[in-house]
């Protein structure tokens, strides 16, 4: 059985995922993390879920591939309608997709999630989405990072049932990792203020209306706001 390797920010997934674990991964591509959790003695089972047929057939020939059939159940569904109740799913991970669609996801599968103790998601942008669901929902942040992978950055978030309240820039910037406050954190933002003052430019001659001014205003309290964080 050949074993697994998983990219960076799949690795920083699945060490979030706790020991005895029955886990729900939700649009997983080759269920090479399912596969990773199976082969490393993490999780009991899981469900791989796909929307998409060709992804579908691709994760039934990886698991049947590395021997796994047995312990990772492949669903062709829409999101967290890949779970059933008698499959006693106590985690689901999330990655790969947009914040918006994760958040997505969540709510329009929120009845599924009844028996789920962990949510572990890693979107690609837009984090504020998933928190503001958070939030909503009742469900708390207990852990996040950042990393960085061949030049480009992701957070994952960690989720776990409870009251939650996040001001707007824990929000925007995550509350855990404004405390934190690393290297790879001040580069994103870094980066993030400098598309904000190009798009800021780039409205220049535009012409105005009150649409406008409210992006111009929210642009520049945003500039301004993340320009004291990473002062501070």
């Amino acid at each position: 059985m050949t074993t697994i390797k998983l990219s960076k920010r799949l690795i920083a997934v699945a060490s979030f995922v706790e020991q005895g674990a029955i886990v729900a991964d939700i649009g997983s591509d080759h269920a090479y993390l399912p596969t990773y959790l199976i082969q490393k003695k993490v999780i009991q089972k899981a469900i791989a879920g796909e929307v998409v047929i060709g992804p579908y057939e691709t994760a039934k020939n990886s698991v049947y591939r590395h021997g796994v059939s047995d312990k990772i159940t492949v669903r062709l569904a829409d999101g967290l309608f890949a779970i059933e109740e008698e499959d006693e799913i106590d985690t689901v991970t999330i990655a790969g997709m947009g914040g918006s669609l994760i958040a997505t996801i969540l709510e329009q599968g929120k009845e599924r999630l009844h028996h789920v103790k962990r949510l572990i998601v890693q979107p690609n942008l837009h984090a504020k989405a998933i928190r503001k669901w958070a939030v909503t929902n009742n469900w708390q942040l207990v852990n996040e990072q950042i990393l960085k992978e061949d030049g480009k950055i992701y957070e994952i978030l960690v989720l776990e049932k409870g009251v939650s309240s996040y001001d707007d820039l824990e929000l925007l910037v995550g509350p855990i990792l404004l405390v934190e406050k690393n290297s790879i954190f001040r580069e994103k933002w870094e980066n993030e203020i400098d598309q904000r003052i190009q798009v800021l430019g780039s409205l220049d001659n535009a012409v105005e209306t009150p649409a406008l001014v409210n992006k111009k205003e929210q642009l520049s309290h945003d500039i301004n706001t993340l320009r004291k964080v990473l002062e501070k």
